[in-house]
């Protein structure tokens, strides 16, 4: 057992510096904190002004990232707590050099971003893009729409790549649609009550040349870099969708957009982008059979709760020497 400074002694940053206030650490969050521990040492401050200031006898810090400088001054830092699923910010050679124990967030986003992750297979298969394209030009376009297709879930067949808290959420949804469920796992292991069928990771081509639906779902490391290409597009049948909801850098965006000009897949929806905001003049905005949602898969009203309950929890299991929930190994890079 881990022996750790009392809560007496012990002091917690917490910053995210983010242009959208949804990110940010509500006061809510260290409130819990200061009620639960009230003789914890702690800081939340809003931006990374002060933090420097704040990060020499800091035990416990946060946040979503901090950048070598911050980092090198954090002589004390024991363990940060990131706001998010995705650490690859910090998979550096200083963060790796220190030993510093990393906790994600990872499983608090399953919910909204599985809701999110169906609500975009129903629209592409009933084609609500379309209809509210034309909608937009006071159009009823019940032939036009007719005309493109639309199609049933029940029965068609989704091939998840990854399949962790994120891509069980979507398996289990999608099986109440009657959906066939199959996976891609580093492992090539899954539950076999939600995945019919499991691919290692290396076996993703011989996945996608027979599925209706591939939704990615894996986290971004260098393994994972374009793991969707030129040869993957290629590969999948004409009829089918690609959708995005885990990092941008997945998909070889330019490969993409030939692909959807070309219809060599049916056409594609993406929760994320290689460079976010996705700038005004970027080519996918242009591309009829894609939809875009801007990053917004993981956002709900219950996300700082879980946040809160999720570090209050870890707090505490730090002080009783306890091992942490959702540890990342620095190793694998998640």
């Amino acid at each position: 057992m881990t022996i750790h400074p009392a809560p007496r002694d012990t002091k917690v940053v917490l910053c995210v510096q983010f242009h959208f206030s949804f990110w940010r650490i509500p006061p809510e969050l260290p409130q819990a904190i200061r009620e639960r521990w009230p003789q914890m040492r702690v800081v939340h401050l809003t931006s990374y002004d002060a933090l420097a200031a704040e990060l020499p006898d800091a035990d416990i810090f946060v946040g979503f990232t901090l950048q070598p400088d911050q980092l090198a001054v954090a002589q004390k830092l024991k363990w940060i707590h990131v706001t998010a699923a995705g650490v690859s910010q910090l998979m550096r050679p200083d963060v790796r050099e220190r030993n510093i124990t990393i906790t994600n967030s990872r499983g608090i986003h399953a919910i909204p971003m599985a809701e999110h992750t169906l609500g975009l297979l129903i629209s592409l298969a009933r084609k609500f893009p379309a209809a509210h394209r034309f909608q937009a030009k006071q159009q009823w376009s019940q032939q036009e729409i007719l005309d493109l297709g639309p199609t049933e879930l029940r029965g068609a067949t989704l091939l998840i790549v990854g399949f962790g808290a994120i891509g069980s959420e979507v398996a289990r949804l999608a099986k109440a649609f009657g959906m066939k469920v199959w996976a891609v796992t580093r492992t090539g292991r899954a539950d076999p009550l939600l995945a019919e069928r499991v691919f290692p990771a290396a076996d993703l081509d011989r996945a996608l040349a027979d599925v209706d639906y591939v939704v990615l779902a894996a986290p971004e490391t260098p393994g994972t870099h374009h793991m969707i290409g030129e040869a993957q597009l290629d590969t999948m049948k004409r009829s089918s969708y690609l959708i995005n909801v885990a990092r941008g850098s997945l998909i070889d965006e330019a490969a993409l957009i030939k692909a959807l000009q070309n219809k060599t897949i049916a056409g594609a929806a993406l929760d994320v982008a290689a460079v976010e905001p996705l700038p005004p003049e970027d080519p996918l905005w242009r591309q009829e059979n894609l939809m875009i949602t801007p990053h917004t898969s993981s956002v709900s009203n219950q996300l700082w709760p879980r946040q809160t309950k999720l570090l209050l929890g870890n707090l505490q299991r730090w002080f009783d020497g306890r091992e942490l929930l959702n540890l990342v190994e620095l190793g694998r890079g998640y």
